[in-house]
């Protein structure tokens, strides 16, 4: 889910803007500094593939929670709790952004797994189920 949002604003796909399209609306009409709004990008569409891949989990974790966490604070605050599901709110609330932030800690203390690309990368062995 990140990756298709990152693939919205890096690519243009799946309805998305692009990459010029997405720098203009974040520097135009969000006015976020271009450094800021091209690291917003990036870490959606890299750090979702990290996350799917299960490589450098913690950082890609630790980075999307960032992002989505200043997202909601910047954007989404003031349209409530609630995601937008019925169309009666003017944007999305932050209940989605929270859900997102909370899986990122959980990936931060508990890393990508046993099936993560880290344990290759990094030498990491993960922890040995117990016997039954």
């Amino acid at each position: 889910m990140i990756l298709a949002h990152g693939a919205q604003k890096l690519l243009g796909l799946f309805g998305g803007y692009g990459y010029s399209g997405t720098m203009q609306f974040f520097t135009g009409s969000l006015h976020i500094p271009w450094i800021f709004a091209l690291a917003a990008i990036l870490i959606e569409f890299f750090g979702g593939i990290a996350l799917i891949l299960g490589a450098f989990t913690r950082i890609a974790a630790f980075l999307v929670s960032l992002e989505l966490a200043v997202a909601a604070s910047m954007l989404h605050v003031g349209n409530g709790f609630f995601m937008n599901w019925s169309g009666q709110q003017k944007g999305e609330g932050i209940e989605f952004f929270i859900l997102v932030v909370g899986i990122g800690i959980a990936l931060i203390l508990g890393g990508g797994g046993a099936c993560a690309v880290d344990n290759l990368l990094c030498g990491e062995k993960p922890a040995n189920p117990p016997a039954s």
